[in-house]
């Protein structure tokens, strides 16, 4: 997708109304106050006094008004990030991110959460103590998760192990799990939201677009405006932060009932202690119930076997 972002006057602003006029789409995201849609563009003014084109027409739209001011992805290149070239002032827009985890875990399911930050409450979900996941612990996200859930509109998934190994066994790949996942937790967070709109939405990049799109080809609902891919996402906006700690937080709470079935604390990961608790767990509990607890098909079940 191309993206370009102009700055323009006030005057500007009033020629661009009047010429897309008929072209005029009603869009109730914080800051905008203009868009319209053509059949390979759209178009987003904001208060801020910036233009953006977005689609297959951008430049050639964007040529009508102005010198092109490219977007900027300085904080994504900071970091390290590679993905989608993100708009201008990203940070400070208002966001739908998606995020997930469990997924390189033995033991327990995978979890996937959507979370819309408006532009407004960005500096609430801030002051609510999110920032990168990763450098938070487990503790303390179980702690702020409430918090961001009740001033949150946000969809949380838990695909449970029984359920993975039964679409594994017909052939889904992980990544197609994580995909249809992603989208289900994206479309009923934009329903819950309605008739709001973000402004844009990221997910954290697991898969090129084309693979993502290609894992979704038979769903019936795809959401697909106005997304964007990432990795590192958790860093470049806070909604992607926060879906991270859902997801964390809704992981860890899986990972609680399933040792309380077990009768033992549940490592996390997929390390060689892991195999030794699953042989433990095997002798214990026979293979069946281990099945049931784990993502069979990983490599911990051999070597678990060959333990025992």
């Amino acid at each position: 997708m191309s993206n370009i972002v102009l700055s323009i006057s006030t005057n500007i602003q009033k020629e661009v109304m009047a010429y897309y006029a008929s072209n005029y789409i009603e869009r109730k995201a914080a800051g905008v106050i203009f868009a319209a849609k053509l059949p390979d563009t759209s178009i987003t003014m904001y208060k801020s006094g910036k233009l953006m084109f977005q689609g297959g027409g951008a430049e050639r739209e964007a040529a009508r008004w102005g010198t092109i001011e490219k977007t900027s992805n300085s904080k994504a290149s900071s970091i390290g990030a590679k993905g989608d070239t993100l708009p201008d002032q990203f940070a400070t827009m208002s966001v739908l991110g998606s995020d997930e985890t469990g997924t390189g875990d033995y033991f327990g399911p995978i979890t996937v959460a959507a979370v819309y930050v408006p532009a407004s409450k960005i500096e609430l979900i801030n002051e609510l103590g999110v920032k990168d996941s990763k450098l938070l612990s487990d503790d303390y996200m179980r702690k702020i998760a409430p918090d961001l859930r009740a001033a949150c509109v946000h969809s949380v998934l838990v695909l449970r192990n029984e359920k993975y190994n039964s679409l594994q066994a017909k052939g889904y790949s992980q990544g197609k799990m994580k995909a249809m996942m992603h989208n289900k937790a994206l479309e009923n967070t934009l329903t819950k939201m309605a008739p709001e709109k973000p402004e844009c939405i990221l997910i954290d990049q697991f898969a090129e677009r084309g693979v993502y799109y290609n894992y979704l080809k038979n769903e019936r609902e795809i959401v697909q405006e106005s997304v964007y891919f990432s990795t590192k996402a958790e860093q470049l906006h806070v909604a992607v932060a926060t879906a991270s700690i859902l997801a964390r937080a809704a992981f860890l709470k899986e990972m609680d009932r399933l040792s309380e079935i077990a009768g033992l604390e549940l490592m996390k990961g997929a390390s060689n202690k892991v195999d030794v608790q699953a042989a433990r767990i095997w002798r214990k509990q026979g293979e069946e119930f281990l099945r049931s607890i784990t993502k069979w098909h990983f490599a911990n079940t051999e070597k678990a076997r060959k333990m025992i």
